[in-house]
């Protein structure tokens, strides 16, 4: 259903034309968008020409025509005057409102398609035959960014980024669910992942200075076939998640930049608690004393470069060897030898996705 306030402005822009006084009402009697002051005096007369077969006709000076969508009554219109020109100025406003009408049951249509192409509703003869009868390409290049507000029911983000991408017809802007905005893109040939990366930063940095509000983006890997861009949705989903876990710190996650985070991810839970008794004997990395999990952070950062952390932590070389010695010593794993620092790296990192597993269990 279109919105009052399109029907306002649409009424009042071809009053500023014509200087003619329009109403738009429902096959009720009740106004919907009017220029008229005295509207509601003729609720009964509406009535009676909602009843009549005719589609227009003049009654208490005024002109009166029918707006249908497929058959079904919708709008009736009112403009003011019996004469020719009030009449032509009376076709052009149903005519207008019968455009606005196909724009917007083919922009629910569409949005309904994707919405359900997103979430895997569809068979695949359904997904062809049904972007065929939209008009939808089926074959292009496509990736499906997912921006979280911090709020439910965001509606100044969702505008914002419909605003951004207003311009471009063949990208769709949906909801799914309260905090997610998605956007399905479509992309040229040219366009690489690195392309995808500054979109996020634009839909990111947009958001903060125009809607002031803070959110995350993340996205899927590029597509070429319509039935696909549920894929790359999950990703982009997977990604955003993921991005919690192990890459707090980022704003914009990427699934193709996910790397061993995006299996640790799929790991079953006995199975990650299993892993962590083998490697640490039933103890914990939470059982570390701040010290050592700032030398153990440090020593990745640098590569396992025991002068260049020792640099930038402010200690002795001598001081950090010995603390690596006293790691060593209490978990049997040497940070300096490669194989041993992959496994305690792999192992922090199931210790973080289980903490984040048990809070959604609360």
């Amino acid at each position: 259903m279109i919105s009052n306030q399109i029907l306002q402005n649409t009424i009042e822009g071809l009053k500023a034309i014509t200087r003619i006084d329009i109403c738009v009402m429902d096959t009720e009697g009740k106004a919907l968008a009017t220029t008229i002051n005295n509207a509601e005096d003729y609720e009964n007369a509406v009535l009676a020409f909602v009843e009549s077969p005719a589609d227009s006709q003049v009654l208490q000076g005024y002109q009166f025509f029918k707006v249908f969508d497929e058959h079904q009554l919708e709008y009736v219109i009112l403009a003011k005057g019996d004469s020719d020109d009030v009449y032509m100025v009376g076709k052009i406003a149903s005519f207008q409102i019968q455009n606005l009408l196909v724009a917007y049951k083919e922009r629910y249509d569409k949005d309904n398609f994707i919405k359900n192409l997103l979430l895997d509703n569809l068979l695949l003869v359904d997904i062809y035959n049904r972007a065929k009868k939209l008009h939808i390409e089926t074959d292009v290049r496509r990736v499906v960014f997912i921006i979280e507000t911090k709020n439910e029911k965001d509606v100044n983000a969702l505008e914002t980024v419909r605003s951004l991408f207003s311009g471009k017809t063949k990208d769709f802007i949906t909801a799914v669910d309260e905090k997610n905005i998605i956007l399905v893109k479509e992309l040229k040939q040219s366009e690489s992942y690195e392309d995808m990366q500054k979109t996020a930063k634009v839909i990111l940095d947009m958001l903060n200075t125009e809607a002031m509000t803070k959110v995350h983006v993340s996205f899927g890997t590029i597509v070429n076939e319509i039935k696909d861009v549920s894929r790359s949705y999950k990703e982009a989903k997977m990604a955003l998640d993921v991005g919690k876990i192990f890459y707090s710190d980022r704003n914009i996650v990427a699934y193709n930049n996910l790397g061993i985070g995006r299996l640790i991810y799929q790991l079953p839970m006995p199975l990650c608690k299993m892993f962590i008794k083998e490697i640490f004997e039933g103890k914990s990395p939470d059982d570390f004393d701040e010290e050592t999990l700032t030398t153990i952070n440090k020593f990745f950062e640098n590569s396992l470069n025991v002068s260049e952390t020792s640099r930038q932590l402010y200690i002795h070389r001598n001081t950090l060897v010995y603390r690596l010695d006293k790691l060593q010593k209490s978990t049997g794993l040497d940070l300096r030898v490669f194989e041993d620092a992959i496994t305690f790296k792999i192992a922090l990192m199931v210790v973080k996705y289980m903490k984040y597993m048990e809070t959604l269990e609360y």
